[in-house]
């Protein structure tokens, strides 16, 4: 990279298509069983010479641009500083990823491949979230597996409430959950889909009934299937098509909510 040069990338949103807790082990982390699919939904980073970090974007407000973001720590344990801007697109908190993809693309684009367990040390959703495709993430966030899997349509929605990770994992009725059943061969179906489960959704709802109207709502919009990704608060839903999909978008956008449709892959 010569002086002035720059480079971009592009952090898609992780949606949690199932996510099963399993356990806990002594130290406190919990144990997962979770297919996670990304999204063409996007934050854009740019990185250029230099050691600052800007943000801009309709999502900015609230984003540290101190050493509590995820991307200088990112930078750091890489021992590439580099200036960023980051154009945040991404609501947060919301069960999406952002601050992991955020992270994930930066070290991607300075080059840099961090050990699992370094990766560990910046958030369980940062190993995923380094190779944006379909994957199976077990264990802590650090066992991934690569899954075949047809592009999906959905329509993201975020009502726009913030719930602390903490408190979700701390309403769980119980850690120690069965798994994933197992994977078809050719990759998820609709009807393997419907028999998953998000173990952090109950617990979520209670702290933020408003979760079950966006539920509500993406059924009454003819999704196939309604479920909220990560600890919430964004849900999604399944159309069999993205033109079914961007028209339900269209619909559900009256809501004032944030609405968003899109591909998994």
């Amino acid at each position: 990279m010569t002086r002035g040069s720059t480079d971009t990338a592009f952090a898609p949103a992780k949606v949690n298509l199932t996510l099963h807790v399993t356990g806990r082990r002594r130290d406190g982390y919990h144990l997962l069983d979770s297919l996670v699919a990304f999204a063409d939904v996007v934050d854009v980073l740019t990185v250029e010479r230099g050691d600052a970090l800007t943000v801009c974007g309709p999502f900015a407000d609230g984003v540290p641009t101190d050493d509590r973001n995820l991307i200088r720590r990112a930078l750091r344990l890489a021992g590439t500083p580099r200036a960023v801007m980051l154009e945040k697109n991404l609501p947060h908190p919301a069960g999406l990823g952002g601050g992991s993809s955020d992270a994930a693309a930066v070290l991607r684009l300075v080059g840099a491949c961090p050990d699992p367990a370094a990766l560990l040390s910046l958030g369980a959703d940062v190993p995923v979230c380094m190779t944006p495709r379909a994957q199976r993430m077990r264990g802590i966030g650090e066992i991934l597996s690569p899954v075949p899997m047809p592009p999906l349509h959905a329509v993201l929605i975020n009502p726009g409430v913030a719930l602390p990770t903490g408190r979700v994992f701390a309403g769980l009725a119980t850690t120690d959950n069965r798994p994933m059943d197992a994977l078809p061969d050719a990759g998820p179906t609709l009807d393997w889909l419907a028999r998953q489960r998000n173990d952090l959704e109950p617990p979520a709802r209670q702290i933020a009934p408003v979760i079950g109207d966006v539920l509500s709502a993406l059924r009454e919009a003819g999704a196939d299937i309604a479920r909220m990704s990560g600890s919430g608060a964004t849900c999604f839903g399944l159309w069999p098509s993205r033109a079914l999909a961007d028209k339900a978008a269209h619909e559900l956008t009256l809501s004032g909510w944030w609405v968003r449709a899109c591909t998994l892959i």
